[in-house]
C-alpha cells in the first residue's frame, strides 16, 4: 500500500534525546528524535560518508551562569553542548569537515512578551559556537512562536521537521 511504512521503519530503534541531552550513533537502522523544541535548540549533525549522526537538545546559551551544572551536564548549554556533540561524533568516526548541520527551535513560546528572549539567545549562541568549527549548516528553522519535533533517519540522512502547521523533510546526506 502506497504511503505505508516499511517493516524496517516500524521496528527501527528510536533514540529519544531529552532536554539537555545529546546522543550519537552510527547504527544505520536507528532514528534520532527529540520532541517539542520550544525555546530550546535542536542541533542535528550528520556525516554522510560515515553515516554517523548526532542530536543535541540544549536549553540555555551560556554555561557561565552555572559552571558546576555545565560540568555535570554539558548538553544543557550551547557553549559546552556543541563541543560535546563534536567530541561524541568523533567517537562514531564522523569527521568534522564532512558533517552537515541543521539548527531548529529557538522559538518564543511564552504567552506575552518574552523579556529574556531565551530562544533568540540560544540560536545566536549556537551559531557563534559553530563558527569556530567551520562546519556546513545545511538548514535552519528557528524563531517564531511554535514548537518543533525532529526525527533523523541515520541510514538515509533524512531529517523530518514537524511543526503544528506543517511537516517537511531535509536531506542531510
Amino acid at each position: 500500500m502506497a504511503g505505508s511504512p516499511t517493516i524496517s521503519a516500524v521496528f527501527a530503534p528510536r533514540i529519544v534525546v531529552g532536554v539537555a541531552e545529546l546522543a550519537v550513533t552510527n547504527q544505520t537502522a536507528a532514528i534520532l528524535s527529540t520532541y517539542a523544541l520550544g525555546s530550546c535548540i535542536g542541533l542535528v549533525a550528520y556525516d554522510p560518508q560515515a553515516r554517523a549522526a548526532g542530536l543535541l537538545h540544549l536549553m540555555l546559551p551560556d554555561s557561565t551562569i552555572s559552571p558546576d551544572k555545565a560540568a555535570r551536564q554539558p548538553a544543557m548549554f550551547a557553549d559546552t553542548g556543541v563541543p560535546a556533540l563534536f567530541n561524541a561524533m568523533a567517537g562514531v568516526r564522523a569527521q568534522r569537515g564532512r558533517i552537515n548541520l541543521y539548527i531548529a527551535g529557538g522559538a518564543s513560546v511564552l504567552s506575552g512578551p518574552d523579556s529574556f528572549q531565551i530562544g533568540e539567545r540560544n540560536a545566536v549562541a549556537v551559531r557563534r559556537t559553530l563558527a569556530v568549527y567551520g562546519c556546513r549548516v545545511a538548514g535552519v528553522e528557528v524563531g517564531g512562536v511554535v514548537n518543533r519535533t525532529l526525527h533523523l533517519n541515520v541510514g538515509t540522512g533524512e531529517l523530518t521537521v514537524k511543526m503544528p502547521d506543517r511537516t517537511f523533510s531535509v536531506a542531510l546526506a
